[in-house]
């Protein structure tokens, strides 16, 4: 269903600017995507997001805005806030930014719009988690933390531990699984170890075990998608609950970023710890 606008304001106004000021709750990055898409015209004429608007232009935006649902409000756990950061406990589930087809799904960057008033799809996000992951995660309440932190992240400054409880017995029992990581080209939304990857290290140590699971904690020495989950397939012991890469099913991925430790905005070093789901303890208690 087509929406016409008319122009009557006198000065120049951009065309996302635009949009913007007509569907306040829709993303900035969602509204000029349309815009390059040819899904908005201007006078008759398909127009780029920075178009400039003048008094008396048309616009017509030729997609159907009524099918789009707005972002419901989301509250999520929260570990530690002050004026700069908030730290949460994301649960599985949730995903860290709106991006395509999911543009409007409640997540981690739309907690944080709802807290600060930012703008865009990725607003507060320094580090992801994948849906299926639960744990700490920290994110900015104003740009020059956002600057702060992603530089320690880019920097390898900041320590990440995760658990996870894996199929089978690791042996040794410590050690570090050093294997590049590339896309798989048969399935372009995972990854595997292969020679043209990039290098990818993973720590390791078993911290519990039952007659079929080994429970881990994992530090991640580099940062590639998928890491914990494509190192621990290929050494035969993936982690329970990821079908995505061999695991068997299970109510959830078993795969919890615990603890991150990192110097905040304010020069202070900390270190924020999500509790552990319980149904982690749960299977290796239970299988016995």
């Amino acid at each position: 269903m087509k929406t016409k606008f008319q122009v009557n304001s006198d000065g120049r106004v951009r065309l996302d600017s635009f949009l913007a000021g007509k569907y306040p709750a829709i993303s900035r990055s969602f509204l000029q995507k349309l815009c390059s898409t040819d899904q908005v015209n201007v006078n008759g004429h398909p127009e780029k997001s920075g178009f400039k608007l003048k008094y008396g232009d048309e616009v017509v935006v030729l997609y159907d805005m009524k099918s789009i649902g707005k972002i419901e409000d989301i509250d999520l756990p929260i570990l530690f806030e002050d004026d700069s950061i908030v730290v949460i406990n994301k649960p599985a589930g949730i995903i860290s930014h709106a991006r395509g087809r999911y543009w409007n799904e409640a997540s981690v960057a739309s907690f944080v719009r709802q807290m600060t008033g930012q703008e865009g799809e990725r607003a507060g996000i320094v580090h992801r988690l994948d849906r299926v992951t639960s744990g700490v995660m920290i994110c900015a309440k104003t740009s020059a933390a956002m600057v702060h932190l992603q530089k320690q992240f880019a920097d390898r400054k900041v320590i990440k531990i995760y658990q996870a409880v894996v199929q089978g017995h690791l042996k040794p029992e410590h050690a570090v699984i050093d294997m590049p990581i590339e896309r798989n080209p048969k399935m372009p939304s995972t990854f595997r170890v292969g020679p043209n990857g990039k290098p990818s290290q993973t720590q390791y140590k078993v911290i519990a075990s039952s007659m079929l699971y080994d429970s881990l904690e994992l530090v991640p020495k580099t940062g590639r998608t998928h890491q914990l989950r494509v190192h621990l397939k290929h050494i035969g012991h993936p982690i329970v609950g990821d079908v995505l890469y061999e695991g068997i099913q299970h109510d959830r991925l078993l795969l919890h970023a615990y603890s991150l430790q990192l110097t905040l905005p304010n020069g202070k070093s900390a270190t924020f710890t999500a509790p552990l789901p319980k149904e982690f303890a749960n299977l290796i208690k239970n299988d016995v």
